[in-house]
């Protein structure tokens, strides 16, 4: 049995610049890889079939992990491909953290291995964006400034910080988000090096759509405006703010309206230096 760690990610910022013409929507965005994770456990078996244990209230065909395996088994070189892949989930579903993605790109890195499939990064993250947008940035399992539909991914180097990460108590609709005419998709282009200069500048999109149409979120961050700059992660629902030293973090967490959690950022993935 392998046991390994799947992270979780921050978007710093998220602006959408533009939308094509098959209706996806360019973004610029940063991600940050933070130390809440899930685990998955991988056990080898005799047969060709594959089991998800841990997360029943997804169907198989549906659980980005199974779709993950599917994707890989035509590449692999071992007689079986025969696994029950168990998940410990701690970082919430419709949370804007990553975790199906996160848990997809996990189980292609070490599926790549334990079948001999000998596939590169550039590959895995190739099969992984037909999963999700998000997958790539965990395949490569280091900061990015991303741009595209969030698979054109420029590694960056990041501050050391701590982050406190509020859950409010309802699931978002990324689809909901995206259909609403008054999102805001027309957002000027910008750089790295801008976003460095003026960060508090760099908000989402998403955020003001998020905030009327689930009270919750409004709630959790008007709780964290009291302390500092609260920021909505991706199409939510979680909302952060950076950890400063004149914050009494324990008093922040306990007086929370919601599930929280204290995080810190990650220079790189642990799968980066995992091998099995």
């Amino acid at each position: 049995m392998i046991r390994v760690p799947s992270p979780a990610k921050l978007n710093l910022f998220l602006h959408i610049t533009g939308r094509r013409t098959n209706g996806y929507h360019e973004l610029q965005s940063i991600f940050q890889l933070i130390d809440l994770y899930d685990w998955l456990e991988f056990s080898q078996t005799d047969s060709n079939q594959i089991q998800i244990e841990g997360i029943e209230t997804v169907d198989l065909e549906q659980n980005l992990i199974f779709k993950a395996a599917e994707k890989l088994k035509p590449y692999a070189k071992t007689a079986s491909t025969g696994l029950t892949i168990r998940i410990e989930k701690n970082i919430p579903m419709g949370a804007g953290l990553g975790g199906g993605s996160s848990n997809a790109a996990t189980a292609l890195l070490i599926l790549n291995q334990l079948w001999q499939c000998g596939l590169n990064n550039e590959q895995l993250a190739k099969l992984g964006v037909q999963l999700g947008a998000d997958v790539p940035i965990f395949i490569h399992g280091r900061n990015a400034w991303a741009e595209g539909i969030g698979e054109h991914l420029t590694f960056i180097d990041l501050a050391q910080k701590q982050f406190i990460v509020l859950k409010p108590d309802c699931f978002i609709s990324t689809q909901l988000l995206f259909s609403q005419k008054t999102l805001t998709r027309d957002t000027k282009p910008t750089k790295f090096c801008a976003y460095q200069l003026t960060p508090s500048n760099f908000g989402n999109n998403f955020e003001p759509l998020a905030r009327s149409l689930y009270p919750e979120v409004d709630e959790a961050m008007k709780y964290l405006d009291q302390f500092g700059t609260a920021k909505l992660t991706g199409t939510g629902a979680c909302v952060f703010v950076e950890v400063t030293s004149d914050m009494n973090v324990k008093d922040i967490l306990s007086g929370s309206p919601c599930s929280s959690y204290l995080v810190n950022s990650l220079n790189e993935s642990p799968l980066n230096h995992i091998k099995v």
